[in-house]
């Protein structure tokens, strides 16, 4: 890229600015403007000058922004409020100066996030805001410079810990009634995509409508309290994920992924999945481990989950669960095996971290491979997927058939 020289931007009155590059992390403020109004995030543009690399990005009106750092890979988090991403699809692919590629989306309601990966190590040594830039725009500009691994390393300790001192308390557990609590988890969401297929296709928005069927379809006997852990395009951790489930003392937790895999179109199937230390084999264990890296992809550290099992009580517990999961795979296979195209090994384990809680029967359903045109063309058909969804339907009110014909006896587990 052609080096330009360096602009300095003058803010309107209305800006305030503060940075602290030892400190790993970064503000500039603004006047946010009149409320209601969607933020557009219209054009990025990554100009290099020598050591210096700046990121620009064109948007509606000024924003509150917030920078931090990550390393184990080296990223550059901002945090900004809701902006919807008008940009082209090859946007953020190409290295430029100190971003190797960048990624954008909704992280939260409420909430957007742009993850950079770092060439190398570098700080934000200056944001400002030009609420006054030309086309009536307002222009967001983090100028990165290189340093040291050592100075580099500080300043995402330093990133870390303030992130954990200002993280949100836990909401209060919700109410719980007498009926049945079923998690429906839609994998991936928001800033980070999952698998993708040829056309733009992208599994994150698969999965969501094939979950809000489900959901649907749940719900309509009245039977059970259905809660998803995601109901739009937006981010949730893995570790939320798990937490959320356990929040409501779900009874059944159900994550719906469409992957994609390097075998091409010849391998295809639909694919049930149960947590276990150890994988069943190596597909299995290479999809769990693509799969445990969503948070990195959102720029979040792994670290963000339930906590280990810490005594016999909560071991004897996990091996009680994963029987109840196991048993609820397998009627989830059985239904299945009639009305779809199923792996060749249908029923399959791996450590995958959203199937951690030690005390929620769960499971991961890959409704197929999106690497494969025939499973691809499957999943985007109305009819395969109602087919799909009454065969949960039909799978869920078996598994939990002798706590309902107890007529709402407060079991914990069927």
């Amino acid at each position: 890229m052609r080096h330009k020289p360096l602009i300095r931007l003058v803010c309107a009155g209305l800006l305030a600015i503060f940075f602290a590059m030892a400190g790993g992390r970064a503000w500039a403020n603004a006047d946010v403007g009149k409320t209601g109004a969607p933020i557009i995030a219209a054009d990025v543009t990554v100009e290099v000058d020598g050591p210096t690399t700046r990121f620009k990005i064109a948007l509606s009106k000024p924003v509150t922004a917030q920078a931090s750092l990550m390393e184990r890979p080296d990223r550059l988090i901002i945090d900004l409020p809701e902006v919807a991403f008008h940009l082209p699809p090859e946007a953020g692919r190409q290295k430029a100066g100190l971003i190797s590629s960048y990624r954008y989306g909704l992280f939260a309601p409420g909430r957007s996030r742009v993850v950079m990966e770092l060439a190398q190590p570098a700080v934000v040594s200056g944001m400002t805001v030009d609420a006054n830039a030309p086309g009536g725009t307002a222009l967001l500009t983090l100028q990165l410079t290189r340093v040291e691994r050592d100075d580099f390393h500080r300043a995402a300790v330093d990133s870390a810990a303030k992130a954990a001192q200002s993280a949100a308390a836990e909401p209060a557990a919700a109410a719980r009634d007498a009926r049945p609590v079923i998690v429906i988890d839609p994998g991936h969401g928001g800033i980070d995509p999952g698998a993708n297929a040829s056309g733009g296709v992208s599994e994150k928005d698969l999965v969501l409508s094939f979950a809000q069927k489900l959901q649907k379809k749940l719900e309509e006997g009245g039977r059970y309290r259905v809660v998803m852990t995601r109901d739009k395009d937006v981010f949730v951790s893995l570790g939320e994920r798990v937490r959320a489930a356990r929040r409501v003392q779900a009874d059944l937790f159900i994550s719906i992924h469409a992957d994609s895999i390097s075998g091409g179109q010849q391998v295809r199937g639909l694919t049930v999945y149960t947590g276990a230390d150890r994988a069943s084999d190596a597909d299995s264990a290479s999809l769990a481990d693509r799969e445990n890296k969503a948070d990195a992809v959102a720029g979040l550290e792994s670290s963000d989950m339930p906590d280990e099992i810490s005594d016999i009580l909560q071991e004897l517990t996990l091996r009680e669960t994963r029987g109840f999961s196991h048993n609820f795979a397998t009627r989830l296979v059985g239904e299945f095996d009639s009305v779809a195209r199923l792996n060749k090994n249908p029923h399959r384990q791996a450590r995958f971290q959203v199937l951690r809680a030690h005390d929620v029967p769960s499971v991961l359903v890959e409704l197929g491979y999106l690497s494969s045109k025939q499973d691809l063309d499957l999943i985007m058909s109305e009819e395969w997927r109602g087919k799909m969804v009454n065969a949960m339907s039909v799978a869920v009110d078996r598994f939990f058939a002798t706590r309902l014909a107890r007529q709402g006896a407060a079991a914990v587990l069927p």
